[in-house]
């Protein structure tokens, strides 16, 4: 009995693994060929049949990438001034490169601090309204971004946010999810904790951070992971809100030189390969702690 339980446990074992591999390499597939094509020739990627691997690298498609257009490295826009300190001239590429991790990076530390405190207050707070408010953000996790599209929009032209980053960050920053995954959290924070850090003569923000900051510490992590990847791919608000070259984000300046270049497909895969690193590299970091969350999450549900 023993060896049929372990050579049906070792069967699984390599049936689940089989799987999980296969759908990891249908995962992966898209990427790599994006990849490998910006190293392709218009020949090779256009040919009937495919190369599954450039029988010629050429640095071609971001020769192109990099030399189409121009603008200046970094330009400082000082909310509600007015006021914009403007850097050298660069490919537009780097310069939609910067504005998009700009904006993503922003984002995600802002809604991460917002969210924090404000999930840790509605799950170990009480006050008049706590149900209320806690209500409010669940339904507004519903609301489509459309129906608050034209409000949204003339809150940021009144604010001279209008065509700047700053009107794709702050639209982010209040983000429900956010503030409910963190109110969850927050939730198994043990209540004896806090009390002996008040008994220590810990005040409210201590007790945040020094107690409850450390116990979210995952939760964090699997905000961050979602935040970026939300103001990242977040098309549609970049679309109206930003108009300008200069100010353009990484996915509008491939899809402006998708419109400008149509059959290029070798230019717009390097422009792809270009956004995916930022995302790459900020799930590696943040990859242990989505992890974390993700088991944790699903361990309290």
């Amino acid at each position: 009995m023993k060896n049929k339980r372990f050579n049906r446990s070792t069967c699984y074992k390599i049936f689940a693994v089989a799987v999980i591999t296969i759908l990891a390499i249908a995962f992966a597939f898209p990427l790599y060929w994006i990849i490998t094509g910006s190293f392709k020739t218009s020949a090779a990627i256009n040919a009937t049949t495919p190369q599954w691997w450039p029988e010629e690298w050429v640095m071609a498609n971001y020769q192109k990438l990099f030399s189409r257009q121009v603008a200046p490295l970094w330009e400082i826009h000082i909310p509600f001034t007015g006021i914009q300190f403007a850097g050298p001239s660069v490919p537009a590429a780097i310069r939609w490169l910067l504005n998009t991790v700009f904006m993503a990076v922003v984002a995600m530390l802002l809604t991460c601090a917002t969210a924090a405190m404000a999930g840790y207050a509605l799950a170990k707070k009480r006050f008049l309204g706590r149900t209320i408010v806690f209500s409010l953000i669940v339904c507004a996790m519903a609301l489509p971004k459309q129906v608050i599209l034209i409000p949204l929009l003339r809150e940021m032209a009144s604010l001279q946010l209008y065509n700047t980053i700053w009107a794709v960050i702050f639209p982010i920053v209040g983000w429900p999810f956010g503030v409910f995954l963190m109110k969850q959290f927050s939730e198994g924070i043990p209540g004896e904790m806090m009390e002996a850090a008040k008994i220590d003569g810990a005040g409210e923000w201590k007790t945040f951070y020094t107690i409850a900051l450390p116990l979210i510490k995952p939760g964090i992590g699997a905000l961050a992971i979602f935040t970026f990847i939300n103001s990242w791919n977040d098309y549609f608000m970049q679309l109206i809100m930003l108009t300008s070259t200069k100010n353009l984000t990484i996915p509008l300046g491939i899809a402006k030189l998708q419109a400008e270049n149509a059959m290029d497909f070798g230019l717009i895969m390097a422009g792809a390969s270009l956004a995916s690193i930022p995302i790459i590299i900020i799930f590696l970091i943040f990859q242990k702690y989505f992890t974390k969350g993700i088991t944790m999450g699903a361990v309290k549900g």
